[in-house]
């Protein structure tokens, strides 16, 4: 956002989690170093602030002039699911960008469907495979979690996912293992409409709930349900845009009601950015792809662009 912007980087987060000693102890740091903005993407539930340790430090950071960015959280759409509601933080939503990375289901009816993937190999071709869904020897397989599904039931077929409980790209993984060539990754009533884009380890698409539910009917209904999925690349101007993510945490302000919080959204789906090469673009310790740039979606991207462009003001307006 701010492309001449020097960059200050402190470390507070491990595989454990975030220790708020930490959290305040960086803040102290990039305060005594002399930043201008503190882009912070990390938090958690809302506290009264003087129990709140990035309300502490922020307040600290706010009274020499540095501007506090911080996510508002991923629990979203729950109402009073916010995170970082202090009055002097700048608490950043997440909304969509005018760009989609559009992949389609095609079922043996002749219907084909919109969803979404980043999966990027070599695709499924052309030819129509069986189509299955909650086929597995537990009650979670309709989940498509680990160890739900029956192999014998799956292999060699597409099979339909409801999305939740366990991370996204990690159901893919569970039908690969079991021997599956495809995933349809159906949304539930809780997800909605909104899709994320994944990188995922086999073809796979993302579909809305209406989708889901009209594909998950199809499998139940047709004699030989079939399905191919493919992957379009990606398109821009996409409309309407902005809307608020799902997984936007929602206000009200349960600390102070009468400030209304978060106070903007910014992009945080479907982000462009930097990646660690140290880890695949999935996350999963079975992903051993490289890549230097992956897509993202949370609060966490979102925060940085508010943190950017108050960089670009104070540097416009230093006083």
């Amino acid at each position: 956002m701010a492309t001449h912007a020097r960059l200050a980087t402190y470390r507070v987060c491990w595989k454990s989690g975030c220790l708020g000693s930490d959290i305040l102890a960086a803040m102290e740091r990039a305060i005594l170093d002399g930043v201008d903005v503190l882009s912070m993407s990390l938090g958690g539930g809302s506290a009264p602030y003087y129990r709140d340790t990035i309300a502490v430090g922020a307040f600290a950071a706010m009274e020499r002039g540095i501007l506090v960015s911080c996510s508002a959280g991923n629990s979203g759409p729950a109402k009073e699911s916010l995170a970082n509601v202090a009055p002097w933080i700048m608490t950043v939503g997440a909304g969509t960008l005018d760009r989609d990375f559009p992949a389609f289901a095609t079922l043996g009816n002749g219907k084909k469907y919109n969803g979404m993937s980043l999966y990027s190999g070599k695709g499924m071709g052309r030819r129509l495979v069986e189509l299955v869904y909650n086929r597995g020897g537990n009650s979670s397989s309709n989940l498509c979690l680990a160890g739900s599904l029956d192999p014998a039931a799956v292999r060699g077929k597409v099979v339909v996912c409801d999305r939740g409980i366990s991370p996204r790209v990690e159901k893919g993984a569970v039908v690969r293992d079991a021997g599956g060539v495809g995933m349809i990754l159906a949304n539930t009533a809780e997800s909605g409409e909104e899709l994320v884009a994944d990188s995922h380890l086999l073809p796979a698409v993302a579909v809305g709930r209406k989708v889901g539910d009209l594909i998950r009917q199809y499998v139940k209904t047709a004699k030989k349900p079939t399905a191919v999925l493919s992957f379009g690349g990606t398109v821009v101007n996409v409309k309407p845009s902005p809307v608020v993510a799902a997984f936007s945490s929602r206000g009200p302000n349960m600390v102070t009601p009468q400030i209304l919080k978060p106070d903007v959204i910014g992009p945080g789906v479907n982000i462009l950015a930097a990646w660690s090469q140290a880890v695949g673009p999935t996350g999963l310790d079975k992903d051993t792809r490289k890549t230097q740039f992956n897509i993202m979606s949370g609060t966490s991207m979102s925060c940085p662009h508010i943190s950017g462009l108050a960089a670009l003001l104070k540097a416009a307006h230093p006083n």
